[in-house]
């Protein structure tokens, strides 16, 4: 049965066979502004890489130290053996950059969400997410005990509605996105905490996208609000601004303590390699030396804005680097990321089943190391293919190309 159901999975061979299959593109140099594909230089507008910082020559030496010193690798979990002084400086670096007691560093920031979820609450307890929460929180829920329980994303009413349906002395956080991966939009935090008050449950912010990118020097989303005392628990990543591999939970010493014995993705899982623990060392050490980094993140996220909004595309509600251009068309939109990259330019498209076919999109991502002439040639060569192919045409929903047509 499994041989027969592995066959008749061929949606992807359809796409590829039609010549617009849009992923597990390879790149050939590093991860900047400008990366090579097939020997092509192309602007990079599909990173995470929001600083950056992926082939800055601070980290990159970080790492090679870190190779002589401890090797490749460390053989183990962090509950064992794996644990290494390199690891607890990053730990104490983390929790004074976001204002915590404590963190602990897990091997990637997807397995943080998969070993707090699936730890703090109980049987009897309730997790309550935003329903555009990220894949990692959905499936840290889902391996865990607790009711799981959704709201309407960013719609204060749902989740007041879902805090009421719990029951009073039972555990209930909320687990949400700081900044929302597609979409750009911020989480509404301050009600959120608010509410949490009021129903006397705790809060989890997801910032994988927002650290970095948000608040004072980058320290996140609940920086951005003035929220840190009032969130319980900060997750982040070290994939997206500082330029490596892994993740981290902060929270007080008390949950620390828990988690570190309790979270099953954590002691059953290989530590980050000492050259990753390096690289994010300096990152953040950088990022506390060059303020202006930020500064220019935002200074291209703006100028982006303008030009994008100057040329009639529907950017949603974004409110920061990652702008969405709303397609609407399953087929328009691999045509565009298609056709764009043919003339060098690299951005992430979003289709159903991942959102539904309505809202299909192209993702834009900046990075501080973006120039304006950069911006401008991809936006200038996104308005001409977008013309030719149609996605400002006020069409129907008969118009519209959905992957489940395929097939």
């Amino acid at each position: 049965m499994l041989k027969q159901k592995m066959a008749a999975y061929d949606i992807p061979q359809k796409v590829q066979e039609m010549g617009f299959y849009p992923y597990f593109r390879t790149i050939e140099s590093e991860q900047d502004t400008v990366v090579k594909i097939k020997g092509k230089d192309t602007l990079m507008f599909g990173s995470n890489s929001y600083l950056g910082l992926t082939s800055h020559p601070k980290l990159k030496e970080a790492s090679k130290k870190a190779i002589d010193k401890y090797g490749s690798g460390c053989a183990g979990s962090r509950f064992l053996n794996g644990t290494l002084d390199i690891h607890l400086e990053l730990e104490e670096k983390l929790a004074d950059y976001v204002g915590k007691e404590g963190t602990i560093v897990f091997s990637t920031g997807y397995q943080v969400n998969l070993g707090v979820l699936s730890s703090l609450p109980g049987r009897h307890d309730y997790i309550i997410i935003d329903d555009l929460d990220h894949a990692c929180i959905i499936d840290g829920s889902r391996l865990s005990f607790a009711k799981v329980l959704k709201y309407r994303h960013n719609d204060m009413e749902s989740l007041e509605k879902v805090l009421k349906k719990c029951e009073p002395d039972k555990i209930k956080l909320i687990a949400v996105d700081g900044v929302f991966s597609m979409e750009g939009d911020l989480a509404k935090l301050p009600a959120i905490v608010e509410l949490a008050k009021k129903y006397d449950a705790n809060v989890m912010v997801d910032d994988a996208h927002g650290l970095g990118v948000m608040g004072e020097l980058g320290k996140g989303t609940a920086d951005h609000f003035g929220l840190t005392d009032d969130v319980d628990l900060i997750m982040g990543t070290f994939s997206k601004s500082l330029a490596s591999i892994g993740g981290f939970i902060a929270a007080s010493n008390d949950t620390i303590n828990y988690l570190k014995h309790n979270a099953r993705s954590l002691i059953f899982s290989a530590s980050i390699a000492p050259a990753n623990a390096a690289s994010v060392i300096a990152a953040i050490d950088l990022i506390k030396s060059e303020p202006e980094r930020l500064e220019k993140l935002w200074d291209n996220t703006h100028y982006a804005m303008k030009c994008l909004k100057e040329k009639g595309f529907d950017t949603g509600h974004t409110e920061t680097p990652i702008i969405p251009i709303m397609i609407r068309d399953d087929f328009k939109t691999f045509k565009l990321t298609k056709e764009l990259l043919e003339q060098g330019v690299f951005v992430n498209p979003v289709v159903s089943p991942a959102v539904p076919s309505t809202s299909s999109l192209i993702r834009y991502s900046l990075m501080a190391t973006h120039t304006h002439a950069q911006i401008d040639e991809s936006v200038d060569k996104l308005y001409k293919i977008s013309k030719e192919i149609g996605v400002f045409d006020n069409y129907n929903e008969s118009d519209i190309t959905t992957i489940s047509q395929l097939k």
